[in-house]
């Protein structure tokens, strides 16, 4: 017999909840990713509380699940329904902590779903002012991703005003500048 959709994301849940193999838990949250790309699934999600299940995987200490947990978001956040739940979950705060990742894919994805997340509403929590100096150095980027990505954000997403304080706050502060050996 075969198994109906929503069925066979709830076995993918279950399984991500029972087992105790990191290997496991990576494959199931890629596959849970992969299917967060089809509206047809987005019911089938928010039902099963994948979108908390994502949400609660960025602060994970393994980075392949962060990765895997912030595709999910991004490929969801497209969704009204599923936007609105992540900025009612307090959602945008662990995605901005996520632009600090060693991961170029979950910083690309953290930028996109930064992206889609604004909103009249939120746009004060998306663009705030370590956001924006932090764009302005990805633009700085060697890779091209995410040098684009964030020259996109800074031009659409931001003020000029907000470039500006951003531009002039860093140039008074020392980020990238290493701290003295003792």
């Amino acid at each position: 017999m075969e198994l109906g959709r929503l069925e066979y994301l709830q076995a993918l849940v279950t399984e991500f909840q029972m087992t105790d193999s990191t290997e496991a838990k990576e494959q199931v949250l890629a596959n849970l990713a992969n299917f967060a790309y089809d509206p047809r699934n987005y019911e089938y999600l928010r039902q099963l509380q994948v979108l908390d299940l994502f949400l609660d995987m960025l602060t994970e200490d393994n980075e392949t699940l962060v990765e895997f947990a912030m595709g999910g978001l991004c490929n969801l956040c497209l969704d009204k329904t599923n936007k609105e739940y992540i900025l009612e979950a307090n959602g945008v705060e662990p995605i901005i902590n996520c632009l600090s990742s060693s991961n170029e894919e979950t910083v690309v994805s953290a930028v996109t779903t930064l992206m889609f997340l604004t909103t009249p509403r939120s746009r004060a929590q998306t663009t705030a002012l370590p956001v924006v100096e932090c764009m302005l150095r990805f633009s700085l980027s060697a890779n091209a991703r995410l040098s684009n990505l964030a020259s996109i954000f800074l031009q659409d997403y931001c003020s000029p005003l907000q470039v500006e304080e951003a531009r002039n706050l860093s140039r008074h502060t020392a980020v990238g500048i290493p701290l003295p050996k003792d």
